[in-house]
């Protein structure tokens, strides 16, 4: 199922997939709170990774991870 997005279609189940993934790992780690609200910071930086080519939804969650940790930590310190 494709979903238009501005001009770029968005493979909905893949971004969904990477979400689930990244998310469940994030809220067991505490970086985000255990809630059904969707964390918008990492959805973005999903959708980015999926527009630079990212294609595989396990390596789409885990660079999601890092970048969403790397931001975290940065603004911990700013």
């Amino acid at each position: 199922m494709l979903v238009e997005r501005g001009l770029q279609a968005l493979n909905v189940e893949l971004v969904s997939d990477a979400y689930a993934i990244a998310a469940n790992y994030l809220r067991r780690s505490g970086a985000i709170p255990d809630t059904l609200v969707t964390n918008e910071r990492l959805l973005e930086i999903i959708i980015k990774l999926l527009q630079h080519g990212e294609l595989n939804k396990i390596r789409l969650a885990n660079k999601a991870i890092g970048r969403f940790e790397t931001q975290s930590e940065a603004r911990a310190v700013a």
